[in-house]
Order: structure tokens, then sequence, then C-alpha cells
């Protein structure tokens, strides 16, 4: 028996991935996915090689695997896809403590965020 499968969210020329737990605040993160929101797929790859931010390297990773994901899984053409989507939320924050002047103590957070990236299939305009 069992329940019936969930109806795919995405339409059928779009395909996703996550990437979970990046060591990184989700406002720094946001500036990230903000330079290849709304590009092509190969302008965004380039931007994020030659990005000195040090998460880009996880976010362009992030964007391989939805590339590969459209090709392999939904049969997409590579070529024509473009970064439709990619947003950013928060994970968990670990709460450390720094030591302080006069036995004091200052609270140190480090976030953590998610980021999902949804490419779609754009036919070109002749």
């Amino acid at each position: 028996m069992g329940k019936a499968a969930t109806p795919r969210a995405l339409s059928d020329s779009e395909a996703k991935a996550v990437a979970r737990m990046l060591r990184v605040s989700p406002q720094k993160l946001n500036l990230v996915a903000g330079l290849i929101r709304g590009k092509k797929v190969s302008a965004a790859l380039a931007d994020l090689e030659f990005s000195r931010k040090r998460i880009a390297r996880d976010v362009k990773k992030c964007l391989e695997s939805a590339i590969a994901n459209a090709e392999n899984n939904h049969n997409l053409d590579v070529d024509d896809l473009v970064v439709s989507q990619a947003f950013v939320g928060k994970a968990l924050v670990m709460k450390r403590f720094h030591a302080r002047a006069r036995g004091r103590g200052a609270r140190i957070e480090k976030p953590f965020s998610n980021l999902t990236i949804v490419v779609r299939e754009v036919a070109e305009q002749a």
C-alpha cells in the first residue's frame, strides 16, 4: 500500500540543487547568490570562478550539481539553462564563549546557511 508519491514541485523545464550547512552567515552567502541570479549558467560559473569570496567555491559546486541534475535527471539542454532562483536560508547557529577582561565573557555566534539553486531551460530567441 504505502502513501502516494508527492508530485514534483518544479516544472518540467526546471531542476534544483540544495547545499545545506554551509559555514557562512546567510547575509554573506546572499551577496554571492545575488551575483548569479538571472544569469546564464556559463556566465554564472565564470563569475563564481573568479570571485574573491571564500564561499563562492561552495556556491559553484551547488550550481554544478543543479546543472548535472538538469542534464542527467530531466534531460534538459545545458546550453539553454538560466539560474532562475538562488535563495538562502538560515540553518543552525553555534554559540561559543570568548573570555574577555575582568572575568567577563563575550558570546560568539557561528552561523550556518542553506543554499538552494534552481535552473530553468529557456528557449533561445532568434
